[in-house]
């Protein structure tokens, strides 16, 4: 049968129906009785709970409103999934179902059992609040500040510091009549006589003879307008015929000249005592060029608060790769420039072994006003961090925070003038310590004022925790903010490449929901010089 058609498709179906014809006429086909064995019962799945959520087996479950917040429709594809600036592996995918998102995030993160102390900790609104208002001196006086006596830092050294005083004009801007372009100044209406050649007005000279009505002379930008001079004509504007001493200006008809045109006048951007800038505000390159202009040579800037930083833990390498137990330290390297761009001067960077002796020395014999260590904050056999504080009679104001990732982070005061933030050993989960406390913190000791919640409205909805706040990297995309992936506690990969961190509601946001995004300190800092 070398024409057999191939067996698929109708021609299957087709040998199948002849086949069962043919048996029936000859009297051999029998139905076979059902022999399928029965289906075992499905055992009932167990209700997922988030591998980073320390709370016990058992807890109430999420109100209807978290519930229904799972169910929505998937999110349609974003265009900027491929941006080859972030590749797909880094960013939360939009088109993840339901379903998807309720498995458990991929990445390293901790699968015991939750500590039956947890403690469900400071929601974390209120954390950043208290944390801003910990610096409990008097109020400053005009000669001080909240970190000590203003220091006069020159125009060149002032780059990234906090003015401590409100910047005030020393003189009008600009001093004197100035023209806004090259061409000539003119007195009256004309045609305008001019001089001789050679005669012109030029920038940084002494100030001209009046001019005479219905005279011109050439003059060139941000050169002195003289006296009876009423306007400035363009060059291209204008015409000069005759010989030199005995010419005529003309204005092109289609450019006729108005008294004013073109000259900017004493004052026009500011006069002697006006406020130019409050305290607080943050120098940056065109802060430098205003009081240079306004005529300062130096400024009054905010101390910075001094910061000692403490990296705790025996597991942790300076160099080469993980081996045995040991892995890298990620923290030392960032903390101190990161605590720069928040207005901070990091003393020095300290690694300290899992030993609360050494931890106390440390802690008690610093000079900085704020202490930051990483790690030892929660309650294992060498988290030394909270028996510290004890023998050191420390006021503990913020003991846990109501967030995910960082939830055993703390604040401290240590003497009216001097802090503890003590931040949580996991990377990401030490920069959510460092936005939720250090920040506000430093904030108050350099004077910055507080910033303005920057909302955004999510390209992809997030998975949000029942009781506790979430971080989570974002980069943006327009106006929008777009969920970043790898944001467990111990992942910086997000965090690397996010624009700001999001703060996500308990119970999660939806797709389109807006939320505060929190800024990242090079994002709108510059480093001081």
């Amino acid at each position: 049968m070398t024409d057999r058609e191939p067996r698929g498709g109708d021609a299957l179906d087709r040998e199948f129906d002849e086949a069962l014809a043919l048996a029936k006429d000859q009297g051999t086909y029998q139905r076979r009785p059902e022999t399928r064995p029965e289906r075992p019962e499905r055992p009932e799945r167990p209700e997922w709970t988030d591998p980073w959520d320390p709370t016990p087996q058992g807890a109430a479950p999420q109100d209807a409103a978290s519930q229904s917040r799972a169910l929505r429709e998937p999110p349609s594809p974003d265009p900027a999934l491929h941006d080859p600036a972030f590749p797909d592996p880094a960013l939360h995918d939009p088109t993840a179902t339901a379903t998807d998102r309720a498995r458990p995030p991929q990445g390293p993160g901790p699968t015991s059992p939750a500590p039956a102390h947890h403690r469900p900790g400071t929601p974390w609104p209120d954390a950043r609040a208290i944390a801003a208002r910990a610096p409990r001196k008097s109020r400053p006086s005009p000669t001080t500040t909240l970190n000590g006596t203003p220091l006069a830092r020159p125009l060149a050294e002032a780059l990234g510091h906090v003015l401590a005083a409100p910047l005030t004009a020393l003189t009008d801007l600009p001093s004197f009549d100035t023209s806004a372009m090259d061409g000539w100044a003119l007195a009256g209406p004309g045609p305008w006589r001019l001089p001789a050649a050679g005669h012109s007005i030029l920038a940084g000279h002494a100030e001209a003879d009046p001019l005479p009505d219905g005279h011109a002379i050439r003059i060139a930008t941000g050169a002195r307008v003289p006296p009876g001079a009423t306007a400035v004509l363009r060059t291209e504007h204008g015409t000069a015929h005759g010989t030199a001493g005995d010419g005529w200006l003309y204005a092109a008809p289609a450019h006729p000249v108005s008294p004013g045109q073109d000259i900017r006048p004493r004052g026009q951007e500011c006069r002697s005592g006006d406020l130019l800038l409050p305290a607080g505000a943050l120098i940056t390159p065109v802060i430098l060029g205003l009081a240079a202009a306004a005529g300062y040579d130096e400024l009054p800037t905010v101390p910075r608060p001094r910061v000692e930083i403490l990296v705790l833990g025996d597991e942790l390498l300076r160099q080469g790769l993980p081996h045995d137990g040991r892995i890298r330290d990620a923290l030392g390297p960032m903390l101190a420039p990161w605590l720069r761009a928040l207005g901070a001067e990091p003393l020095a960077t300290r690694r300290l072994a899992d030993d609360a002796e050494a931890l106390y020395e440390a802690v008690a014999g610093s000079p900085a006003d704020v202490v930051l260590t990483t790690g030892g904050t929660a309650a294992g056999p060498v988290d030394h961090v909270h028996p510290t504080l004890r023998r050191l009679d420390a006021e503990l104001l913020v003991d846990g925070v109501a967030v995910r990732p960082g939830h055993p982070m703390l604040l401290a005061r240590l003497a009216p003038d001097k802090h503890l933030v003590g931040l949580p050993g996991n990377p990401l989960a030490a920069v959510s310590g460092l936005l939720t406390l250090a920040e506000p913190l430093l904030r108050t000791l350099t004077g910055r004022p507080t910033p303005t919640p920057c909302p955004a409205p999510l390209t992809a909805a997030v998975h949000g925790h029942p009781r506790d706040t979430r971080l989570v990297p974002v980069v943006f995309r327009g106006d929008e903010a777009r969920p970043l992936r790898f944001n467990g506690p111990a992942m910086l990969r997000g965090v690397a490449v996010a624009d700001g961190l999001a703060v996500i509601p308990p119970g999660g946001a939806d797709r389109g929901s807006e939320v505060e995004i929190l800024d990242l300190p090079w994002s709108t800092a510059w480093p001081a010089t």
